[in-house]
């Protein structure tokens, strides 16, 4: 499992510890990444997704994972969304565009 999140894109960084005597050693960053699993009426499924605590709270602003990806802009999903994330939005738009149109 790769350590990035497939909402934000928040990855890896890497630093220095540095010491009082001002020495410089190698170190990481790592995000705080949980697996989360969402359920998606429009989908009609549970959907999985390994997200860091940021985006959770952004999913939980939005009421659930359907809230946010259809209100979520096409340039953040061109830059920060996972393959994976991004085929479920354009599923979820593509669903709810239908949805509309029957009603």
């Amino acid at each position: 499992m790769s350590r990035v999140c497939e909402i934000t894109g928040s990855k890896v960084g890497v630093g220095n510890n540095v010491s009082h005597s001002n020495r410089h050693t190698k170190r990481t960053f790592r995000p705080n990444l949980q697996t989360k699993t969402y359920q998606s009426d429009i989908l009609g499924r549970t959907v999985t997704l390994t997200l860091t605590a940021r985006a959770i709270r952004t999913l939980d602003k939005y009421n659930g994972f359907d809230g946010y990806m259809l209100q979520v802009k096409n340039k953040q999903v061109r830059e920060n969304f996972s393959a994976h994330a991004a085929k479920l939005r354009n599923t979820i738009l593509k669903r709810n565009l239908k949805a509309q149109a029957k009603a």
